[in-house]
């Protein structure tokens, strides 16, 4: 693997809250960084911050909701950045409403952006991944991953579904040198709990901090080649969801 000042990786949700966070650690740490969401002037913002550490930093506005294109665009933004050392599959949507209110274009909106544009993504970089025989992918899931929340079905369901995916791909990846890590946070204090989809009364205080789960990120993909940490719960010390 090349050494940290020549590491190169892509974070996907990188205009705000995590990755965000992510981005700006990874510069800090020498790591260059394209940085992929919808909004082209706040990923600006980042990048224009993250080129303060000395680093590269590209911008990418991609909506990963549009599945059908998301393995071809993650594709030219490895081939026009790379070589990609890094995934961090980080971008998702928070949604919250009981399972038999839950509209079916609710449902597969979440699964579409929360798993399927995971999937994709991976399949956008993978290869390149593959014929270096190195590569670290970090996929952001949730305590949510490994228990449900009523009022959270969907959202559950798409984070159990990120950890199987995370699982499988390890164990068919490990023989080609490529690392999967599963991030599993609880509560965040990100922008997600302002969204129009979540409606949730919680003390946003006593949440992890964007930059406490990026410096974890961090320090998950500079361990030794040889070590990976396939799944790490993350929790607040006072031991807050």
């Amino acid at each position: 693997m090349n050494s940290i000042t020549e590491r190169r990786a892509i974070i996907t949700g990188a205009s705000s809250g995590i990755g965000k966070a992510t981005a700006l650690q990874f510069a800090k740490a020498g790591i260059h960084v394209a940085l992929v969401s919808r909004s082209q002037d706040k990923l600006e913002t980042v990048a224009a911050a993250a080129k303060k550490e000395g680093v590269c930093a590209g911008v990418y506005a991609l909506d990963l909701a549009k599945v059908s294109s998301v393995r071809e665009e993650m594709a030219a933004i490895a081939a026009d950045f790379g070589p990609i050392d890094i995934l961090v599959n980080n971008a998702g949507i928070g949604y919250t409403g009981n399972l038999m209110e839950t509209p079916l274009s609710d449902w597969q909106r979440v699964i579409d952006l929360n798993l399927t544009s995971v999937f994709q993504c991976i399949q956008g970089v993978l290869p390149q991944m593959r014929a270096r025989q190195c590569g670290t992918i970090v996929n952001v899931s949730s305590i949510a991953g490994k228990q449900t929340f009523p009022g959270w079905g969907a959202y559950c369901v798409s984070k159990f579904g990120l950890m199987a995916l995370s699982q499988t791909l390890a164990a068919e990846e490990r023989a080609y040198g490529i690392r999967v890590t599963s991030i599993c946070p609880g509560s965040v204090n990100t922008p997600i709990w302002d969204s129009e989809t979540v409606k949730a009364d919680f003390n946003r205080s006593a949440m992890l901090t964007p930059e406490v789960v990026a410096q974890v990120i961090l320090q998950t993909v500079l361990l030794p080649e040889q070590a990976v940490i396939e799944e790490l719960i993350l929790v607040h010390t006072l031991g807050t969801l």
